[in-house]
């Protein structure tokens, strides 16, 4: 939430080496994303550039990626190429983290906002080449609840919203989609909040929402978390008290805006462990994905705990 600008890519484009890419490459694709000439010309790209041993996995829908990231692992994969948006990307990397099996992201979906953080274009040859040759990463992770994500978490208003964002609406508008979805669905609905970060009691009080950022720039494109890094060691801790339409519409236009820091509604944190108590069950979301409704979180990073291809760093 807290922030004035979206976070800048702290990489850059490279010349490929000459050699092909060793070991066992395998592709997990959401098979309904589009990107550059599609699945086609990724197979041709990868056999083009000296991939000797291809897995090759098609998804059609990312809850069921899992699986077929644990039989590449299962099949001796040395890198896996992760063809979707940040959905499929939070499920692969969930599956992946603590393996030390690299990831390349292939930025096929409508939101792509870890590859955007990561300075990761949306151009397939491009993409391709610094997922077989790019710079790997060891990057931190959130976990909530027992499961990892990549670019943030969130509860309440937050998690209400994103259940009930159209998907069409998001991919045509972007963060303006998520202001208007917001200000359709606001019922103010703020319920006791307690919140210890690394120990300490933090925040205790009404509250509406409560974000998480492992990246700077979260869901919707809003620049949030000026500060958050994905290799820092720590997480990014925002609450909102906005209350009613008028607050909300404040609130998210500011954000919307990258003003978030100027909303009298809205404070910040950071910390590694934080546990979260409602009063009444409020839907949490991770990476764009509801996953119900819940009256306790535990949350926390994990240092390193993906390894990611990256751009190399600008000269």
């Amino acid at each position: 939430m807290d922030t004035r600008t979206a976070q800048r890519p702290d990489t850059a484009p490279a010349p490929a080496p000459a050699t092909p890419p060793a070991g066992v490459v395998a592709v997990v694709a959401h098979r309904k994303k589009t990107f550059g000439g599609g699945l086609d010309e990724l197979r041709s790209r990868l056999a083009g550039a000296g991939v000797g041993r291809l897995l090759w996995y098609e998804v059609p829908k990312s809850r069921k990626a899992p699986k077929r990231v644990r039989a590449a692992l299962d099949s001796g994969a040395e890198l896996v190429l992760v063809w979707g948006g940040d959905g499929m990307v939070q499920r692969c990397a969930d599956t992946l983290a603590g393996s030390g099996v690299p990831m390349g992201i292939l930025p096929a979906g409508t939101a792509n906002l870890f590859a955007v953080n990561l300075g990761i274009p949306v151009d397939l040859p491009e993409a391709v080449r610094i997922a077989l040759h790019g710079r790997r990463r060891e990057l931190d992770l959130g976990r909530i609840n027992g499961e990892h994500f990549a670019v943030m978490a969130g509860a309440g208003f937050d998690g209400d919203l994103i259940r009930d964002a159209d998907r069409q609406l998001k991919g045509r508008f972007g963060r303006i989609a998520y202001v208007w979805t917001g200000l359709r669905h606001v019922r103010g609905e703020c319920v006791r909040t307690r919140i210890r970060v690394d120990g300490a009691d933090w925040f205790d009080d009404e509250a509406s929402c409560v974000l998480f950022g492992n990246v700077g720039t979260i869901t919707g494109g809003i620049p949030a978390f000026d500060d958050a890094r994905p290799d820092d060691g720590a997480l990014e801790v925002g609450v909102s008290t906005a209350s009613g339409a008028v607050d909300w519409a404040r609130t998210l236009g500011r954000m919307a805006a990258g003003h978030s820091e100027d909303s009298p509604f809205v404070r910040i944190t950071r910390g590694r462990r934080i546990k979260v108590r409602f009063d009444a069950p409020k839907t949490y979301e991770l990476d764009g994905g509801a996953r119900g409704k819940a009256k306790r979180l535990k949350v926390k990073v994990v240092p390193g705990a993906l390894t990611v291809c990256c751009p190399d760093p600008a000269d």
